[in-house]
């Protein structure tokens, strides 16, 4: 089914993906420690296998075969969009964390709603309503708060971090811009067979560019011959981490009535993996995250509902 398909016919089923894909985002993070390798070079096989994954369930998939007319009618777009908004945005992402500490990367990196909302602003006109300006900001420093465990000062470095951070807010400009300018097309040639696109193409530009950079030239022929257990979670983030993921993330962002509403659910990253982290490894949440994760929370549901919040504070007077 070409288009939104399913997605922009129901706009909760959208929001629903989008919320599914912040799920596997969270767990990404769990799946690449257990792989024991560099980041850049995680990078590669994760969007690699990705890319396999989503170019046999395309085969599969009646209608979603096509994958020439898309590039031979939009290449160059296509291509500049895979390029910058995947390859680039991940390969800062991954690089930044050579520079800054985990914490200051996973802050700045959520600011992914904030960039999106200035694109789509820029981009199509649609205003950043104060409320949204609020309950962003609200967001962010409690994420801050979360992922530092309450110790700020983690969040303060030295020149080498500041490179770090810089790196992570391209990753956040370069990822939350995405979405926005590719909008038309996953609209236009359907979530599937449009992310399945940007992954392969990012892919090949990831394989590239990371064997330039840091020399290492990934041979996805060794995947069987590797521990099992780096094999399983090598599989693991590409198939459910990206084939999965990713449709769910990017096909429900462009089937959304409001993407910047969508975009917001990715507050809830950080939320999700604390909690992932007291069930699976028995973490446990300080009443300084309790507060961060309420607050987090609270943030994305009154963005979520403000108009309909709005509308019956509007009426209580008249009522009573």
């Amino acid at each position: 089914m070409s288009g939104g398909g399913l997605w922009h016919r129901y706009a909760a089923a959208a929001y629903g993906a989008v919320f599914l894909g912040v799920i596997g985002h969270a767990t990404s993070e769990f799946v690449s420690v257990l792989t024991g390798l560099s980041g850049p070079e995680v990078s590669v096989w994760r969007f690699t296998l990705g890319a396999l994954g989503l170019v046999v369930l395309c085969l599969l998939i009646p209608g979603q075969r096509d994958l020439i007319t898309p590039l031979r009618r939009d290449f160059w777009p296509i291509v500049g969009l895979s390029v910058g908004g995947f390859a680039v945005a991940y390969l800062f992402f991954h690089w930044s964390l050579d520079f800054a500490t985990v914490p200051q990367v996973a802050t700045t990196v959520t600011t992914i709603p904030i960039f999106l909302a200035l694109v789509n602003q820029w981009r199509t006109g649609q205003r950043v309503t104060p409320v949204k300006w609020v309950t962003g900001i609200a967001a962010v420093v409690a994420i801050a708060v979360l992922v530092t465990d309450g110790a700020l000062e983690q969040l303060a470095g030295t020149g080498d971090d500041l490179i770090g951070i810089l790196m992570a807010l391209g990753c956040a400009l370069f990822g939350g811009g995405f979405m926005v300018f590719a909008k038309p097309y996953f609209a236009k040639y359907g979530a599937m067979r449009m992310t399945t696109l940007s992954i392969a193409i990012a892919a090949a530009a990831l394989w590239l560019g990371v064997g330039l950079l840091f020399g290492v030239w990934v041979d996805f022929t060794t995947l069987l011959e590797r521990p099992a257990g780096q094999t399983a979670a090598l599989l693991t983030i590409g198939l459910y981490n990206t084939t999965l993921t990713q449709w769910l993330w990017l096909g429900g962002l462009a089937a959304a009535p409001d993407i910047t509403r969508a975009g917001y659910l990715f507050f809830l990253k950080p939320v999700i993996a604390a909690l992932l982290a007291l069930g699976i490894l028995g973490q446990p949440v300080t009443w300084v995250d309790g507060i961060a994760i309420a607050v987090i929370c609270g943030a994305v549901a009154v963005e979520a509902s403000w108009e309909r919040l709005r509308r019956r504070l509007a009426r209580t007077p008249a009522e009573a």
